[in-house]
């Protein structure tokens, strides 16, 4: 049974509006740029988001509405790292029905989505991104990464680009059985794949000078998350090894996780090291929260 003590905290914010999340949040870690570019807000539902947390300790985290839903970000990370422009997940992107978008609570006006548009905000056009990281292939993360044309095409969205993703992940994505087959969706990835655009790592990955790939298995097995470090310093990107910081506390994990024991492992060894050496920690997800360092008890963040 999860810690009611972790739960302790002020009442939940109000649930945001798209127009009260700043479009681009930017900070230094050590000598790299880091931007938490917000492509939209989604809704998805509140128990399945914390599994077998009881609701009467989740709500008081992050207060669902009517229809049982919690609001969650959708935060790319844009990374100036010294030698490639880096993206970080992608967003849902723009070939989803309203239906999709209405069960999903999807919000991501923009030309053609509002990741487009953090990225133009945060001083650069989407045709400069060099790397396009996805940290698994589900449809918030990895909807972005191609786009629906006027003429009903679907192409990537970031053509110059190469797209990075764990060889193993994009093979788990075209097994399609009916666990998984309605967070993979090969509309959202085949045309990158079509386009000879991919580079598969395996494992932990130097990607360049100033950013890591590490695995962090246990939502999917084979997960990862992005280090950045320049100058004894470190931002961690989480996504969905923690994906708000009201997942902090270690056995708050998501019903979603196909390995919900891995993911208790993986946070473990990560807030060890993120205690140790006061790393920078991004949530994809939270809807309020782009980053912040744990507490000297690895429970919450400040």
């Amino acid at each position: 049974m999860p810690d009611p003590d972790a739960s302790r905290r002020e009442p939940p914010a109000p649930i945001p509006q798209l127009d009260d999340l700043p479009l681009v949040r930017s900070r230094e870690v050590g000598g790299i740029t880091i931007h938490a570019v917000e492509a939209g807000l989604q809704r998805l539902d509140g128990g399945a988001m914390f599994g077998v947390v009881p609701r009467p300790l989740w709500e008081k985290r992050i207060a669902p509405d009517e229809r049982h839903r919690i609001p969650l970000a959708l935060r790319c990370l844009l990374i100036e790292a010294p030698e490639a422009l880096i993206l970080v997940d992608t967003g849902v992107g723009n070939k989803e029905d309203d239906k999709f978008c209405d069960i999903y609570g999807i919000q991501n006006p923009g030309d053609p989505t509002r990741l487009e548009e953090g990225i133009r905000t945060a001083g650069f056009e989407p045709a400069q991104i060099d790397l396009v990281v996805l940290t698994h292939l589900h449809f918030d993360h990895a909807g972005g990464a191609t786009v629906i044309r006027d003429d009903g095409e679907i192409v990537p969205a970031f053509p110059d680009a190469r797209y990075v993703v764990q060889e193993r992940e994009l093979a788990f994505a075209g097994r399609r059985n009916e666990r998984i087959r309605a967070s993979y969706v090969p509309r959202n990835f085949k045309a990158v794949t079509d386009a000879d655009l991919w580079d598969l790592v395996d494992g932990e990955t130097e990607l360049t000078r100033g950013v890591r790939l590490i695995p962090t298995p246990g939502h999917t097995p084979h997960h990862q998350s992005v280090q950045v470090h320049s100058g004894g310093e470190i931002a961690f990107y989480l996504a969905d090894v923690c994906p708000t910081t009201a997942h902090v506390p270690l056995p708050w994990i998501m019903g979603y996780d196909l390995e919900p024991l891995v993911t208790l492992e993986s946070k473990r060894t990560l807030w060890t090291q993120a205690r140790d050496e006061d790393w920078l920690l991004v949530f994809e997800h939270d809807p309020w929260v782009p980053w912040g360092r744990l507490d000297e008890e690895g429970r919450r963040v400040t």
